[in-house]
């Protein structure tokens, strides 16, 4: 099965910042989508939406299945296109020198048909918004994220 994969650096002295924002709604809300609601607890579920103010949009509900605190966030996709259900998706943390190194995948993709492909480019983006709001404080989640294509 093909995976997403993405290694991203993010200049903290600890990786506490970075898990925060994966781990919190509050964090996921500020690199990801403003459209962000549940619980962020083992079992729990998170849904995303990309939608606008006046229009529904797509989205993704996430089962949390780990959160190791400053080490790992697991979630595995429980609603959402067909071809993300059954998926999962991950973050390892490590610290390397004054980085902290996040080691994301999206796995267990059956194929890889164009949506993956727009997949992988906007996971990337959401990554350097992650990266933004560690850094700086200020992320660029949905609908502030930059437009691709005409997918959301």
């Amino acid at each position: 099965m093909p995976d997403i994969l993405h290694r991203v650096g993010i200049k903290s002295s600890s990786p506490d910042a970075t898990y925060n924002a994966l781990a919190t709604i509050q964090g996921l809300t500020d690199w990801w989508t403003y459209d962000t609601k549940g619980e962020s607890r083992t079992g729990g579920v998170i849904k995303f939406r990309f939608g606008s103010p006046t229009e529904p949009g797509p989205g993704f509900d996430m089962k949390v299945l780990e959160l190791e605190p400053s080490k790992r966030v697991l979630w595995q996709v429980i609603d959402g296109p067909e071809e993300w259900i059954g998926t999962r998706v991950g973050f390892d943390l490590r610290q390397d020198d004054d980085y902290t190194i996040v080691l994301f995948r999206h796995e267990g993709w059956r194929e890889p048909v164009e949506f993956m492909h727009h997949c992988s480019t906007k996971w990337a983006l959401f990554l350097m918004s992650l990266k933004g709001l560690v850094e700086t404080g200020k992320g660029a989640p949905h609908p502030d994220d930059v437009r691709i294509d005409n997918w959301k």
